[in-house]
């Protein structure tokens, strides 16, 4: 959602409890750990009432007073850092509570937060600046005090209910199967004449409530993506290589800006089971792609000169591994080319592939036979996607698809428009998915 926001002008009386009580509940799952506001419900040049992360990866809730001065602020000890999972956010105030801590609420994936590094609490019965008729509320952004603060990542089911109270358990449930936190798609709650549902299944900013309230993108491109709190997709991991790197497009575009290796890795990994993943070479000159047991070491320069690093290089189209660099095998890539890599852990093989054809006449649905493999691997290890960046000949990036049917922002046109699914069905691919195949999410984890 980088330099993408939504936005929406309060213009319906409310209740008599709007100024004293409201709930917002947001999925989100971040990218980047810089600065980054989730919403903001008003502003003004003294004070303001927003939702945001700071620069140390705590959570922050501002609320100005409904005359002047600051109503309250909350920052958390937890620190919010994982890129690899959504987290359920439920902020819960009602000012009318004779217990100042029950005043103002926050809860994290199902639970209370009660650990804080500074919180100061509302008097009883202060009216409060969120999201008040006449105001105009923010996702993805704030208007000022450090203007922009664009959040970077995905938010899904964002609901605000205004003069109405609710808990996480209004939003969300444990699953009784997993214990997993997950969202209640069509809770019973009551919004209030400004309050609203977005975002409920894909892109869509028509409110969802019975209210109308819909927002505008007010800038950049909101994309639909499969990612969503039911099914995590693997991504490209910037607390991997945090330097020297650019991860977008929720970490699935990566550029190297270094001379040197730079070797980002998967947020998810498998040790069995088979898996496809695709993308696109956008800087194909020193640039290579495989899988890696060693995440951490790959992270240090080139993944494949060291013991669990198994590639394939756009630039010469030899495979390559520790003791055995460059050894022919398939076709170069060229900028615009897409690669394909079949990850067959259930066998031990794995192989790439160009533009739908699988090099070196290579069969990933051959089993133990291993036709055309690039690589027979060490049973027993677990396995990340790797990719390998070096600007030293031109540029180095790449477009991942993990199956969000996406390469950058630019999405699959194939097959009519559907793409292709893996075995796990809840993916979007350019190419056919070889059979038996998953997207690495965590719906494919779990078959």
């Amino acid at each position: 959602m980088a330099n993408t926001y939504l936005s929406r002008t309060m213009n319906k009386a409310e209740n008599t409890d709007s100024d004293k009580k409201f709930s917002y509940s947001a999925w989100i799952k971040r990218s980047s750990l810089s600065d980054a506001c989730i919403i903001e419900g008003y502003y003004s040049s003294t004070f303001h009432s927003q939702l945001y992360f700071d620069s140390n990866a705590n959570l922050t809730l501002n609320c100005a007073s409904g005359t002047s001065g600051a109503a309250f602020q909350i920052v958390t000890n937890r620190k919010f850092r994982d890129t690899s999972a959504w987290y359920h956010i439920v902020v819960a105030i009602d000012t009318t509570q004779g217990t100042a801590s029950d005043r103002a609420k926050i809860y994290i994936n199902g639970v209370q937060e009660t650990s804080f590094s500074g919180a100061t609490y509302p008097n009883q019965n202060t009216s409060h600046q969120f999201n008040r008729n006449g105001n105009t509320a923010y996702l993805g952004r704030r208007t000022g005090g450090g203007v922009g603060l664009y959040f970077g990542g995905l938010m899904s089911h964002i609901h605000t209910t205004i003069g109405y109270t609710y808990d996480a358990s209004a939003f969300g449930k444990t699953d009784t199967t997993t214990g997993e936190w997950e969202a209640k798609t069509s809770p019973s709650v009551t919004y209030g004449t400004n309050g609203f549902f977005i975002l409920k299944d894909g892109n869509s900013v028509t409110d969802q409530s019975s209210n109308s309230n819909n927002f505008t993108v007010s800038g950049g491109t909101l994309t639909n993506l499969k990612d969503n709190p039911d099914n995590v997709f693997a991504t490209m991991n910037p607390l991997y290589r945090t330097t020297n790197v650019t991860f977008s497009n929720g970490n699935n575009t990566i550029t190297s800006s270094s001379g040197s290796w730079n070797a980002p890795a998967s947020t998810l990994a498998a040790s069995t089971g088979k898996w496809y993943a695709e993308g696109k070479a956008t800087g194909y000159n020193h640039n290579a792609v495989g899988v890696t047991s060693n995440p951490s070491g790959a992270n240090t320069g080139y993944p494949f000169e060291i013991p669990g690093g198994y590639g394939y290089k756009f630039y010469t189209g030899g495979k390559t591994t520790q003791g055995a660099d460059n050894v022919a095998y398939g076709n170069t890539l060229a900028n615009g080319d897409i690669f394909s890599i079949a990850l067959d852990l259930d066998n031990s093989k794995i192989y790439f592939g160009k533009n739908g054809t699988w090099q070196n006449s290579g069969n990933p649905t051959s089993g133990s036979t291993g036709t055309g493999a690039a690589f027979t691997l060490p049973s027993g290890e677990t396995y990340h996607f790797v990719n390998a960046l070096n600007v030293q000949a031109g540029g180095a990036s790449s477009q991942w698809n993990f199956g969000n049917g996406f390469f950058g922002t630019t999405a699959i046109t194939t097959n009519s428009g559907n793409g292709y699914v893996g075995a796990e069905g809840k993916s979007k691919f350019n190419y056919p998915v070889p059979s038996g195949y998953s997207a690495l999410n965590t719906k494919g984890l779990n078959t």
